[in-house]
């Protein structure tokens, strides 16, 4: 089983996050962002992850560190719980639709952290969330787990339809990428080491 624990303090926020990456879609998810809650419901489900996370922070001033500390959590958990990247298939991708919105996502396990974010969406808020905090949580993910990562929205109008759409294909492009193949020796790399 490839798993991790990642315990995270600073002034701002306090974070305990445990991942199961061969799990079944366990999550237990306790923070003081509803909205956020149900996305990284929604990510555990897909992907077919087991993810625990409790989390506090410094809501007061708005959920931008909360949000961004646990990507950078999440990110680091699957650094640690994928070791030395040997016999996974590295590539994934996943084209998911919710309701009148369609999300593509492409993921390279590649040691090279990478962002490519093209999602604008009209609403700014879903709720009291901020929905440029989906970039940020993104960025924090891909930026410590060392991945590739690219998002984008082919249409859609409905900012929670779009952001749900979003967590659900990048939870099914990172368990196809992380997944394991037995036809694979070693690293998926020219270079034999990612």
């Amino acid at each position: 089983m490839r798993k991790a624990i990642i315990e995270r303090k600073t002034r701002e926020t306090e974070i305990r996050l445990k991942l199961n990456i061969d799990g079944v879609g366990k999550c237990k998810v306790n923070t003081p962002a509803g909205f956020f809650n149900h996305m990284l419901e929604s990510f555990c489900k897909h992907g077919l992850f087991d993810i625990e996370i409790e989390a506090k922070g410094d809501i007061e001033v708005g959920f931008h560190h909360l949000v961004e500390d646990i990507g950078i959590c999440l990110g680091m958990a699957f650094d640690k719980a994928l070791k030395k990247r040997e016999k996974i298939v590295r590539f994934g991708w996943s084209i998911v639709p919710m309701d009148e919105a369609l999300v593509l996502s492409s993921i390279d396990i590649s040691g090279r952290p990478l962002l490519v974010y093209k999602v604008k969406m009209k609403n700014q808020k879903i709720g009291e969330f901020d929905t440029e905090l989906v970039e940020e949580f993104f960025k924090a993910l891909s930026d410590n787990a060392k991945i590739t990562l690219h998002i984008n929205l082919f249409y859609g109008n409905n900012a929670h339809h779009i952001v749900e759409a979003v967590f659900k294909s990048v939870s099914k492009s990172l368990a196809q990428a992380s997944s394991i193949s037995q036809k694979i020796k070693g690293v998926l790399s020219t270079k034999d080491v990612i």
